[in-house]
């Protein structure tokens, strides 16, 4: 039987190495490619802030690579990178959103422009080192299952993908915990075997969006008001790119009490704050949807819905209330539920699918 042909994404960490290397041992023809997403930076700022694509990644990876005994490729995608996921980033930071900028990666980079690319080369499969399982239900459809490892599972940044995406795609390191992905890199004297996991948004390492956007637009952000819920002016913002609902810290208002952002207002330069029980709310309506384990949603549908990635998920009745749209209601409120993020539908471990919160 002809070997299949599969290019892993590599990082030059330790869970896309394993990747590889499982890979391989399966029997596929593996070929590694680190996607070069960084913009013009200097050599001293990508080694330093390159994250998962710095030039220390590369260097990493080629190692591996060379380890593995496998091809080693660097493919440029600064410009899909720039306009699928920088530009997406600050324009959502403008109109007052809180967006995601792994799962733009994930869907229009990692995915859909490495897919084509890997293709036009005669490959079958594209694979990564994200901690899910894909998996083809008895309807036919692929979806993603939660990876073995609870504390891990990343399906939560992957439920934009397509069915096409998901046919070919692998992601063997699903199937493990961390400490044992670890542990199979040290069986193979892999000298990246401990390097820690990259936490920060590769692209804003030092973690101040705000300057960020400021830097990269070249708007500077208006000054607003905080406002309460009915309206009353309570002080002064620094412009709505600073915030995000739910933040407390930074708000420099002497309430005499802890208060919060409760929404944002871009059309009117408005913060609105309030106090801890106002940051909940039993109900969100999304759009993007993308559905993964059925076809459309009809009807409703009782699910687990995750509204960020660090959330352990929480019961709801979803349905349609437009082409494109959801509404979801909570069985019990929800914690600061931020417009931009993503909502993602379970039912057990099974991804049904998702949108952007509304």
């Amino acid at each position: 039987m002809e070997q299949k042909k599969v290019v892993v994404g590599m990082s030059g960490g330790v869970d896309s190495s394993v990747a590889a290397y499982l890979l391989k041992k399966q029997g596929y023809d593996v070929i590694g490619v680190t996607m070069q997403i960084w913009q013009d930076e200097d050599n001293f700022t990508q080694e330093e802030s390159g994250g998962c694509c710095g030039l220390s990644a590369v260097d990493d990876a080629r190692r591996v690579a060379n380890a593995l005994e496998i091809p080693y490729y660097v493919m440029n995608f600064k410009r899909e990178f720039k306009a699928a996921v920088i530009d997406y980033f600050a324009e959502e930071y403008l109109k007052g959103h809180t967006p995601n900028p792994c799962i733009a990666c994930n869907r229009y980079v990692k995915w859909e422009s490495l897919l084509k690319r890997s293709l036009d080369i005669g490959a079958d499969y594209i694979a990564t080192g994200h901690y899910a399982r894909v998996v083809q239900l008895e309807n036919g459809r692929f979806t993603l299952q939660k990876s073995a490892t609870a504390a891990k599972d990343q399906t939560y940044a992957l439920y934009n993908l397509t069915q096409y995406q998901l046919s070919h795609t692998l992601m063997p390191v699903g199937e493990y915990t961390k400490e044992e992905i670890r542990e199979i890199a040290k069986g193979i004297n892999l000298r990246i075997a401990n390097k820690p996991d990259s936490q920060e948004i590769c692209f804003i390492p030092d973690k101040d969006y705000a300057k960020f956007i400021t830097d990269y637009t070249g708007e500077t952000p208006k000054e607003g008001n905080f406002v309460t819920p009915d309206g009353k002016i309570i002080g002064k913002h620094k412009g709505i790119i600073h915030y995000t609902v739910g933040q407390r810290k930074g708000l420099n208002l002497a309430m005499g009490h802890p208060v919060f952002v409760l929404a944002i207002r871009p059309e009117t330069g408005e913060v609105v704050i309030g106090n801890s029980d106002e940051v909940y709310s039993d109900k969100l309506q999304a759009g993007n949807l993308n559905f993964m384990a059925i076809e459309d949603l009809e009807g409703e549908m009782t699910v687990d819905a995750k509204i960020r990635y660090s959330h352990k998920g929480s019961k709801c009745t979803v349905r349609k209330i437009k082409e494109d749209t959801v509404e979801c209601i909570f069985e019990e409120p929800q914690r600061a539920i931020t417009p931009g993020q993503a909502v993602v539908f379970y039912q057990g471990d099974i991804v049904i699918g998702g949108g952007t919160i509304l």
